[in-house]
Protein backbone atom coordinates (compact mmCIF):
# COMPACT_ATOMS: atom_id res chain seq x y z
CA UNK A 1 0.00 0.00 0.00
CA UNK A 2 1.18 3.20 -0.67
CA UNK A 3 -0.43 6.64 -0.82
CA UNK A 4 0.35 9.11 -3.91
CA UNK A 5 -1.15 12.06 -5.21
CA UNK A 6 -5.16 11.82 -5.49
CA UNK A 7 -7.28 13.13 -7.87
CA UNK A 8 -8.40 16.47 -6.13
CA UNK A 9 -4.56 16.81 -6.36
CA UNK A 10 -2.61 18.19 -3.13
CA UNK A 11 -2.87 18.26 -0.20
CA UNK A 12 -5.35 14.91 -0.86
CA UNK A 13 -3.33 11.19 -1.15
CA UNK A 14 -4.94 7.91 -1.88
CA UNK A 15 -4.08 4.70 -1.42
CA UNK A 16 -5.28 1.12 -3.13
CA UNK A 17 -6.30 -1.54 -0.56
CA UNK A 18 -6.45 -4.87 -2.17
CA UNK A 19 -9.25 -6.65 -1.28
CA UNK A 20 -10.04 -10.61 -1.25
CA UNK A 21 -11.08 -11.52 -4.92
CA UNK A 22 -14.76 -12.14 -6.16
CA UNK A 23 -17.06 -13.91 -8.60
CA UNK A 24 -15.89 -11.01 -11.19
CA UNK A 25 -11.82 -11.07 -10.47
CA UNK A 26 -10.00 -8.45 -8.75
CA UNK A 27 -11.53 -6.16 -6.28
CA UNK A 28 -9.76 -3.30 -4.32
CA UNK A 29 -11.08 0.11 -2.35
CA UNK A 30 -9.87 3.14 -2.81
CA UNK A 31 -8.32 5.22 1.01
CA UNK A 32 -8.71 9.36 0.53
CA UNK A 33 -6.64 11.35 2.94
CA UNK A 34 -5.95 14.84 4.08
CA UNK A 35 -3.60 14.39 6.94
CA UNK A 36 -3.31 17.43 9.75
CA UNK A 37 -0.11 17.04 11.44
CA UNK A 38 0.09 16.40 14.59
CA UNK A 39 -3.73 15.16 15.02
CA UNK A 40 -4.89 12.49 17.17
CA UNK A 41 -8.39 12.98 15.53
CA UNK A 42 -9.79 11.34 12.48
CA UNK A 43 -12.81 11.58 9.97
CA UNK A 44 -13.62 8.82 8.13
CA UNK A 45 -15.84 9.59 5.46
CA UNK A 46 -18.68 6.71 3.30
CA UNK A 47 -20.29 8.17 0.51
CA UNK A 48 -23.48 7.09 -0.89
CA UNK A 49 -25.15 5.41 -4.00
CA UNK A 50 -23.74 6.05 -7.33
CA UNK A 51 -21.31 8.01 -5.55
CA UNK A 52 -17.28 8.96 -5.06
CA UNK A 53 -15.91 11.47 -2.18
CA UNK A 54 -15.17 15.27 -3.96
CA UNK A 55 -16.73 17.28 -1.01
CA UNK A 56 -13.53 18.69 -0.41
CA UNK A 57 -15.22 21.69 1.71
CA UNK A 58 -16.00 18.93 4.02
CA UNK A 59 -12.72 17.97 4.22
CA UNK A 60 -11.55 21.68 4.85
CA UNK A 61 -14.45 22.00 7.76
CA UNK A 62 -13.23 18.86 9.53
CA UNK A 63 -9.37 20.02 8.72
CA UNK A 64 -10.39 23.21 10.30
CA UNK A 65 -11.14 21.85 13.45
CA UNK A 66 -8.13 19.69 13.55
CA UNK A 67 -9.53 16.19 12.09
CA UNK A 68 -6.89 14.26 10.01
CA UNK A 69 -10.00 13.47 7.34
CA UNK A 70 -10.59 10.26 5.23
CA UNK A 71 -12.41 9.16 2.73
CA UNK A 72 -13.35 5.55 1.52
CA UNK A 73 -14.16 5.01 -2.39
CA UNK A 74 -15.72 1.35 -1.37
CA UNK A 75 -15.19 -1.24 -3.90
CA UNK A 76 -16.85 -0.72 -7.39
CA UNK A 77 -17.33 3.02 -6.96
CA UNK A 78 -15.98 5.77 -8.54
CA UNK A 79 -12.16 5.56 -7.80
CA UNK A 80 -12.00 1.81 -7.54
CA UNK A 81 -14.59 0.71 -10.33
CA UNK A 82 -12.69 -1.34 -12.43
CA UNK A 83 -14.05 -1.72 -16.29
CA UNK A 84 -14.30 -5.69 -15.77
CA UNK A 85 -17.00 -5.29 -12.41
CA UNK A 86 -20.65 -4.40 -12.56
CA UNK A 87 -20.89 -0.54 -11.31
CA UNK A 88 -21.81 -0.21 -7.26
CA UNK A 89 -22.67 -4.57 -7.40
CA UNK A 90 -22.56 -6.28 -3.87
CA UNK A 91 -24.39 -9.41 -2.85
CA UNK A 92 -24.12 -8.46 0.57
CA UNK A 93 -23.47 -5.49 2.58
CA UNK A 94 -21.06 -6.91 5.11
CA UNK A 95 -18.83 -7.19 2.45
CA UNK A 96 -17.65 -3.45 3.03
CA UNK A 97 -17.09 -4.42 6.40
CA UNK A 98 -13.06 -5.85 4.98
CA UNK A 99 -12.30 -1.73 3.34
CA UNK A 100 -13.57 -0.44 6.44
CA UNK A 101 -11.20 -2.50 9.15
CA UNK A 102 -8.68 -1.84 6.68
CA UNK A 103 -8.99 1.67 6.97
CA UNK A 104 -9.46 1.51 10.56
CA UNK A 105 -6.52 -0.12 10.78
CA UNK A 106 -4.19 2.43 8.30
CA UNK A 107 -6.30 5.43 10.46
CA UNK A 108 -5.32 3.89 14.30
CA UNK A 109 -2.17 2.02 13.77
CA UNK A 110 -0.62 2.85 10.72
CA UNK A 111 -1.00 6.80 11.18
CA UNK A 112 -1.43 6.98 15.00
CA UNK A 113 -4.87 8.36 15.57
CA UNK A 114 -6.98 7.44 18.57
CA UNK A 115 -10.52 9.07 18.20
CA UNK A 116 -12.22 7.86 15.24
CA UNK A 117 -15.62 9.73 13.99
CA UNK A 118 -17.10 7.90 10.80
CA UNK A 119 -19.43 10.02 8.98
CA UNK A 120 -21.83 8.41 6.52
CA UNK A 121 -23.94 9.57 4.16
CA UNK A 122 -27.21 7.84 2.17
CA UNK A 123 -26.48 4.07 1.15
CA UNK A 124 -22.88 5.02 2.90
CA UNK A 125 -24.67 5.92 6.23
CA UNK A 126 -26.59 2.51 5.81
CA UNK A 127 -23.23 0.70 5.75
CA UNK A 128 -21.40 2.29 8.18
CA UNK A 129 -24.45 2.13 10.62
CA UNK A 130 -24.47 -1.83 10.32
CA UNK A 131 -20.79 -2.12 10.64
CA UNK A 132 -21.10 0.37 13.49
CA UNK A 133 -23.48 -1.99 15.27
CA UNK A 134 -21.02 -5.00 14.18
CA UNK A 135 -18.32 -3.79 16.18
CA UNK A 136 -20.17 -2.48 19.03
CA UNK A 137 -18.13 -3.21 22.10
CA UNK A 138 -14.51 -2.98 20.17
CA UNK A 139 -13.71 0.44 21.14
CA UNK A 140 -13.20 1.30 17.05
CA UNK A 141 -15.93 3.91 16.50
CA UNK A 142 -15.96 6.86 18.71
CA UNK A 143 -19.19 8.51 16.74
CA UNK A 144 -20.65 8.27 14.08
CA UNK A 145 -22.68 11.16 11.84
CA UNK A 146 -25.41 10.11 9.69
CA UNK A 147 -26.08 12.66 6.59
CA UNK A 148 -29.41 11.28 5.09
CA UNK A 149 -28.69 7.71 5.66
CA UNK A 150 -30.57 4.98 3.59
CA UNK A 151 -32.19 3.33 6.43
CA UNK A 152 -35.47 2.74 4.11
CA UNK A 153 -36.77 2.61 0.59
CA UNK A 154 -38.93 5.81 -1.08
CA UNK A 155 -41.85 3.81 -0.96
CA UNK A 156 -45.25 3.50 1.07
CA UNK A 157 -44.78 0.70 3.57
CA UNK A 158 -47.59 -1.64 1.77
CA UNK A 159 -45.44 -0.77 -0.95
CA UNK A 160 -41.85 -2.23 0.42
CA UNK A 161 -44.03 -4.99 1.99
CA UNK A 162 -45.14 -6.31 -1.11
CA UNK A 163 -41.97 -5.54 -3.19
CA UNK A 164 -39.89 -6.88 -0.70
CA UNK A 165 -40.14 -10.78 -1.39
CA UNK A 166 -39.94 -11.04 -4.90
CA UNK A 167 -36.78 -8.58 -5.03
CA UNK A 168 -35.19 -11.14 -2.36
CA UNK A 169 -35.99 -13.87 -4.82
CA UNK A 170 -34.54 -12.50 -7.57
CA UNK A 171 -31.77 -11.19 -5.67
CA UNK A 172 -30.72 -14.74 -4.70
CA UNK A 173 -31.49 -16.58 -8.38
CA UNK A 174 -30.05 -13.74 -10.77
CA UNK A 175 -28.46 -11.44 -8.67
CA UNK A 176 -27.40 -9.43 -11.30
CA UNK A 177 -30.71 -8.99 -12.90
CA UNK A 178 -31.04 -5.64 -14.38
CA UNK A 179 -34.00 -3.68 -12.60
CA UNK A 180 -35.89 -0.39 -13.39
CA UNK A 181 -34.11 1.94 -11.62
CA UNK A 182 -36.41 5.43 -10.14
CA UNK A 183 -32.75 7.34 -10.06
CA UNK A 184 -33.83 10.79 -10.35
CA UNK A 185 -31.81 12.49 -13.21
CA UNK A 186 -32.95 15.54 -11.52
CA UNK A 187 -31.00 15.51 -8.46
CA UNK A 188 -27.07 15.12 -9.99
CA UNK A 189 -28.60 18.18 -12.43
CA UNK A 190 -29.62 20.43 -9.15
CA UNK A 191 -25.64 19.49 -8.39
CA UNK A 192 -23.68 19.87 -10.65
CA UNK A 193 -22.12 23.08 -12.21
CA UNK A 194 -22.96 22.33 -15.67
CA UNK A 195 -26.42 21.73 -15.45
CA UNK A 196 -28.76 23.54 -12.06
CA UNK A 197 -26.12 23.34 -9.37
CA UNK A 198 -22.98 24.77 -8.09
CA UNK A 199 -21.18 21.84 -7.62
CA UNK A 200 -17.96 20.55 -9.78
CA UNK A 201 -17.79 16.43 -9.76
CA UNK A 202 -16.72 13.92 -12.90
CA UNK A 203 -20.07 12.86 -13.68
CA UNK A 204 -18.61 9.84 -15.06
CA UNK A 205 -18.29 8.56 -11.66
CA UNK A 206 -21.28 10.24 -10.90
CA UNK A 207 -23.42 10.05 -13.62
CA UNK A 208 -27.37 11.88 -13.81
CA UNK A 209 -28.66 8.71 -15.24
CA UNK A 210 -27.11 6.64 -12.83
CA UNK A 211 -25.32 3.32 -13.26
CA UNK A 212 -27.58 0.15 -13.60
CA UNK A 213 -29.87 -0.98 -10.36
CA UNK A 214 -29.25 -4.63 -9.62
CA UNK A 215 -31.44 -7.05 -8.04
CA UNK A 216 -28.93 -8.80 -5.56
CA UNK A 217 -27.66 -5.01 -4.38
CA UNK A 218 -31.11 -4.10 -3.89
CA UNK A 219 -32.13 -7.21 -1.85
CA UNK A 220 -29.05 -6.87 0.45
CA UNK A 221 -30.26 -3.30 0.76
CA UNK A 222 -33.63 -4.41 1.83
CA UNK A 223 -31.93 -6.92 4.01
CA UNK A 224 -29.63 -4.12 5.79
CA UNK A 225 -32.72 -1.83 6.33
CA UNK A 226 -35.05 -5.09 8.00
CA UNK A 227 -31.94 -5.11 10.28
CA UNK A 228 -32.57 -1.35 11.34
CA UNK A 229 -36.05 -1.72 11.92
CA UNK A 230 -35.41 -4.74 14.17
CA UNK A 231 -33.04 -2.26 16.13
CA UNK A 232 -28.87 -2.42 15.75
CA UNK A 233 -27.88 -1.41 19.18
CA UNK A 234 -24.69 1.28 18.32
CA UNK A 235 -23.37 1.95 21.00
CA UNK A 236 -21.51 5.24 20.21
CA UNK A 237 -23.27 8.45 19.83
CA UNK A 238 -24.98 9.05 16.89
CA UNK A 239 -25.77 11.87 14.96
CA UNK A 240 -28.56 11.74 12.58
CA UNK A 241 -29.20 14.62 10.63
CA UNK A 242 -31.92 14.87 7.46
CA UNK A 243 -34.24 17.32 5.65
CA UNK A 244 -37.19 19.24 7.06
CA UNK A 245 -38.97 17.75 3.61
CA UNK A 246 -38.95 15.73 0.66
CA UNK A 247 -39.73 15.77 -3.01
CA UNK A 248 -40.71 13.43 -5.62
CA UNK A 249 -40.97 14.39 -9.39
CA UNK A 250 -40.07 13.69 -12.65
CA UNK A 251 -40.04 17.55 -13.95
CA UNK A 252 -37.57 20.10 -13.19
CA UNK A 253 -38.28 22.48 -10.23
CA UNK A 254 -36.62 24.62 -8.48
CA UNK A 255 -37.52 23.35 -5.15
CA UNK A 256 -35.18 20.42 -6.04
CA UNK A 257 -32.65 23.05 -4.67
CA UNK A 258 -34.43 22.69 -0.87
CA UNK A 259 -35.55 19.12 -0.71
CA UNK A 260 -34.14 15.40 -0.67
CA UNK A 261 -34.92 14.57 -4.09
CA UNK A 262 -34.09 11.00 -3.30
CA UNK A 263 -35.16 9.57 0.25
CA UNK A 264 -38.23 10.24 2.06
CA UNK A 265 -36.80 12.56 5.08
CA UNK A 266 -39.41 11.84 7.52
CA UNK A 267 -38.82 8.08 7.14
CA UNK A 268 -35.45 8.76 8.00
CA UNK A 269 -35.70 10.21 10.92
CA UNK A 270 -38.61 8.16 12.21
CA UNK A 271 -35.83 5.28 12.45
CA UNK A 272 -33.15 7.01 14.13
CA UNK A 273 -34.01 5.51 17.47
CA UNK A 274 -33.83 1.86 15.88
CA UNK A 275 -30.03 2.59 15.55
CA UNK A 276 -29.09 2.86 19.11
CA UNK A 277 -29.58 4.14 22.62
CA UNK A 278 -27.83 7.39 22.69
CA UNK A 279 -28.61 9.25 18.89
CA UNK A 280 -29.30 12.82 18.46
CA UNK A 281 -31.41 13.76 15.14
CA UNK A 282 -31.66 17.06 13.55
CA UNK A 283 -33.71 18.37 10.59
CA UNK A 284 -32.27 20.86 8.27
CA UNK A 285 -34.28 23.51 6.62
CA UNK A 286 -33.58 23.49 3.02
CA UNK A 287 -31.49 21.04 2.88
CA UNK A 288 -31.16 18.57 -0.08
CA UNK A 289 -30.20 15.36 -0.43
CA UNK A 290 -27.02 15.58 0.52
CA UNK A 291 -26.92 18.06 2.86
CA UNK A 292 -23.42 18.88 2.75
CA UNK A 293 -24.35 20.00 -1.03
CA UNK A 294 -27.15 22.01 0.32
CA UNK A 295 -27.94 25.46 -0.66
CA UNK A 296 -25.40 28.07 1.86
CA UNK A 297 -28.00 28.49 4.58
CA UNK A 298 -28.91 24.96 4.84
CA UNK A 299 -24.99 24.05 5.01
CA UNK A 300 -24.75 26.64 7.46
CA UNK A 301 -27.01 25.12 9.87
CA UNK A 302 -25.41 21.78 9.14
CA UNK A 303 -21.98 22.45 10.54
CA UNK A 304 -23.14 24.66 13.27
CA UNK A 305 -25.42 21.32 14.71
CA UNK A 306 -22.52 19.17 13.96
CA UNK A 307 -19.80 21.48 15.38
CA UNK A 308 -21.98 21.67 18.81
CA UNK A 309 -22.78 18.13 19.09
CA UNK A 310 -19.09 17.28 18.44
CA UNK A 311 -18.44 19.59 21.42
CA UNK A 312 -20.53 17.96 23.40
CA UNK A 313 -19.62 14.17 22.76
CA UNK A 314 -16.20 14.08 21.25
CA UNK A 315 -14.09 16.33 23.02
CA UNK A 316 -10.87 17.25 22.28
CA UNK A 317 -8.05 14.37 23.65
CA UNK A 318 -4.56 14.58 24.27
Amino acid sequence: MEFRTDILGAPYEAAELTLAPDEEGAVSATLVRRLVPGSTRAVLYVHGYVDYFFQTHLADHFAGLGYSFYALDLRKYGRSLRPHQSPNFVRDLAAYDEELDEAVRIIREVDGHTQLLVNGHSTGGLVTALWTARRAGRGVVDGLFLNSPFLSLPAAAPVRAIGAPAVEAIGRLAATRKLPSTLNPHYVHSLHRDHRGSWDFDLRLKPAEGFPLYAGWLAAIQRGQRQVRRGLGIDCPVLLMASTSSIATTKWQAALHHADAVLRADDIAALAPRLGGHVTTVRIEGGMHDLVLSGESARAQLFEELDRWLGAYLPVTA
